[in-house]
């Protein structure tokens, strides 16, 4: 074993140089920097910038998981999935947490604004709130009153961000609390970008009540404006979700965090992640409709697609998203045919596959049960994740700039090859 240093405790063991740690994985020098690059071991400038340093333990853990795959230290850097140090969101045992607080609990307890607060500073600030100035109000308005009526709202909420980046000359100041100051203002920007559905809200209230004047033309009671903040509470973060990974590849290139936010919405118009909601809503209404899920459920299998609302490949039971806002939706009257809708979905489809709902059906139930369009579940997500992302991005600024960056394993033809005719 190592000796330890003199004068330093018994826990904080020598960190290891990039030579020391290419010999305890039996690779090269520049294959631990590619471990780096892919997110698998975390390094540190030695003083003076010359050269890097790695936490022992780190390396030790990295060489025995190499030794357990059994692919030899080449195929685990090139083979294995990205993975990224992260202190926000974790995800174990049907739970998950903000900085090791249950997400589910924050919800419970806590406005959307103080559970972002707490998510990007660890700090929580009861009674704050989200303004924006108006200039960074006007320019993105102006830009989404100029899109085509067919334009959704995904496509909205891109154009306000950017619009409201040209608006922001300290857009490039990268430093913490430029970021979270431009984080306080652009998630109200987003919001107030949106049209109108009935009339305009008041824009010293909760981003909730904002948001709620955007997505349904009737009057909100206190119920149902308690779950639909809860469900921004609850879609803040989910770990390293394909727009969130999204993000922190712009931050890595040094974008600024409203480049790095438009890279996430970009990723969320896919169906297989901010949309989903959206599916489930229409499949809800259909069912609502019919008055049965059979017919429903039948098609969807019919047709090879997967039943939208139900299972979660994080979470082998119960999704804990779904189950504190259904738990919420129980005490809104209005919601209860919606509710029994989305139980008669998933008990049809647990003859064929037992699933539990996720918070896509749960949403789907929110949006349907308040008079929104489908396209709310998609808003209601890309509102909620922006300041997850936010925080995703801070992160990524404070790591080496271009990690994120994989080689591709190429499989074409072997060159040389003559020029073709």
């Amino acid at each position: 074993m190592r000796a330890q240093e003199p004068g330093r405790p018994d826990a904080e063991e020598r960190r290891l140089t990039t030579r020391e740690a290419a010999e305890l994985l039996g690779v090269k020098p520049e294959t631990v920097y590619a471990y780096v690059s892919r997110g698998q071991l975390g390094s540190r400038r030695t003083p003076g910038g010359r050269g890097s340093t790695f936490d022992a333990e780190e390396v030790r853990a990295l060489a025995r998981r190499n030794r357990r795959d059994g692919g030899g230290p080449a195929a685990s850097a090139a083979g294995q999935e990205l993975t990224v140090r992260t202190r926000l969101t974790l995800i174990e045992s049907d739970r998950y947490y903000y900085r090791g607080v249950d997400a589910a609990e924050l919800a419970a307890h806590h406005t959307y604004e103080e559970v972002v607060e707490w998510f990007w500073t660890g700090q929580l600030r009861p009674g704050t709130a989200f303004s924006a100035p108006e200039p960074s109000v006007t320019a993105a308005r102006r830009a989404v009153d100029a899109l085509p009526e067919h334009a959704g709202p995904t496509d909205r909420l891109r154009v306000a961000a950017i619009a409201a980046a040209v608006a922001d000359p300290l857009r490039f100041d990268l430093s913490e609390g430029a970021v979270l100051g431009t984080a306080r203002i652009l998630i109200p920007t987003l919001v107030a970008a949106l049209p109108p559905v009935l009339r305009d809200g008041d824009d010293r209230a909760p981003i909730a009540h904002r948001l709620w004047t955007r997505l349904s033309g009737r009057e909100a009671d206190e119920p149902t404006l308690r779950a639909l903040d809860a469900a921004l509470c609850l879609l803040v973060d989910h770990d390293l979700a394909a727009s969130t990974l999204a993000v922190r590849v712009a931050a890595s290139a040094r974008a600024h965090a409203y480049a790095a936010v438009s890279a996430g919405l970009g990723v969320i118009e896919g169906p297989l992640h901010g949309a989903a909601g959206g599916l489930a809503h229409r499949m809800l209404m259909e069912v609502l409709e019919l008055g049965s899920a059979g017919p429903v459920v039948a098609e969807e299998l019919r047709a090879g697609r997967r039943i939208p609302g139900l299972g979660h490949r994080l979470y082998p039971g119960e999704d804990p998203r779904a189950r504190a806002l259904f738990a919420l939706l129980e005490d809104i009257p209005r919601a209860a045919p919606a509710l029994a809708a989305a139980r008669d979905i998933q008990a049809t489809a647990a003859r064929h596959t037992p699933l539990h709902a996720n918070v896509d059906l749960a949403l789907a139930v929110l949006t349907a049960s308040s008079g929104m369009a489908s396209t709310a579940a998609e808003t209601i997500f890309a509102v909620a994740r922006t300041a997850g992302w936010i925080a995703h991005a801070l992160e990524e600024y404070g790591e080496r700039p271009l990690r994120m960056r994989p080689s591709g394993l190429y499989s074409g033809p072997r060159p040389p090859r003559p020029l073709p005719e």
